[in-house]
């Protein structure tokens, strides 16, 4: 088939596509409530539970395990500042930074620093020119052969599992968050100081009530798994088989979004939690669209262009994709830069 042809039917879609999507932009008042309510109850009815298990000495495995459940609930409130840092939430724009505030302080994330941050990924993911900010490291299998030997070392570190899975949440929400980064303006700076601010507040309050240790005990699993499972859902919605990159004098932003995106199918329930977020390549289409319209809006449009699914099982696997290999145009692992 000509590639004009595959080039002219591709943009019809897309045409299509853009147009059918579009109504999903517009945020529902109720919708927004309902997912405030059935996230935030559990969410505090959880903690305290939490709270009463540890201090009726109970095994503590109890209290882990329902730190767990809690650390699904704190992804899901993560997904409502990632709609509000996209003013998609509320049609308000002021509601939307005041919950953003709000969840940026419960997920030890500054909201306008953030925000920053994700709207520079939103315009540059794919594009091989422009990497280094709001993304995942990713260097060409070019780089990293021509790199020094403590480069490669410090890559090869971050980009294990263990690092990246574990070691990397905990100093992303722990450690840089609290630090505004260079280049931060006043009002990205100050977001920070807010935020760790309302942080210190809530540790010591805790601290005067039901004692440091508790609140340690409680609140750092929850924190601590909800960065595993934010870091991983991150890494994997642009880390996989097939994925699109491009140099930029060649970048397409539909592209990048269709293809340069994961639609990563998970279980109902995991969906929930993770405020179908696995929608990805809709999302990256279309910002705006709030989380709980995306799956209304693939749902009118997966018919228009196929975009294959990514399961948890072949997810897994992309683990072992570590660079960007330009002559083959996909990732590959370490083995494979050198063939």
């Amino acid at each position: 088939m000509p590639e004009p042809y595959i080039s002219a039917r591709f943009n019809e879609a897309e045409s299509e596509l853009q147009h059918a999507i579009r109504k999903y932009e517009r945020p529902s008042l109720l919708k927004a409530v309902w997912q405030l309510s059935n996230t935030f109850i559990p969410y505090i009815f959880l903690c305290i539970l939490m709270y009463f298990s540890y201090a009726a000495g109970y095994s503590y495995w109890l209290t882990f395990g329902l730190a767990i459940v809690a650390g699904g609930l704190l992804v899901r409130i993560f997904i409502f500042f990632h709609d509000c840092a996209h003013q998609s939430f509320f049609a308000s724009r002021k509601a939307n930074t005041v919950l953003g505030y709000i969840c940026g302080i419960l997920t030890f994330t500054p909201y306008e620093e953030w925000r920053k941050s994700h709207g520079w990924h939103h315009n540059t993911f794919g594009d091989l020119d422009r990497r280094g900010k709001g993304d995942v490291w990713t260097l060409t299998a070019e780089e990293y052969r021509t790199a020094s030997r403590s480069k490669r070392f410090w890559y090869r570190f971050f980009r294990n599992p263990f690092v990246l899975l574990c070691l990397g949440p905990a100093y992303l929400f722990l450690v840089s968050y609290r630090i505004p980064h260079k280049g931060s303006k006043r009002r990205q700076s100050s977001s920070v100081i807010v935020t760790n601010a309302a942080i210190a507040m809530i540790i010591v309050v805790a601290s005067l009530t039901i004692g440091f240790k508790a609140y340690a005990l409680i609140q750092f699993p929850v924190i601590f798994f909800a960065g595993v499972m934010g870091v991983w859902l991150f890494y994997i919605q642009h880390q996989f088989e097939g994925v699109y990159w491009s140099r930029h004098g060649q970048w397409d932003p539909i592209k990048a979004s269709l293809y340069g995106s994961s639609y990563y199918k998970l279980p109902k329930v995991i969906q929930w939690f993770t405020g179908n977020i696995g929608l990805h390549h809709i999302h990256h289409l279309r910002a705006r669209i709030p989380n709980y319209n995306l799956q209304r809006a693939y749902n009118d449009t997966k018919d228009l262009l196929t975009v294959e699914p990514l399961t948890i099982r072949k997810s897994i696997k992309c683990l072992k994709l570590k660079l960007w290999d330009e002559n083959r145009q996909k990732l590959v692992g370490f083995k494979s830069a050198y063939a």
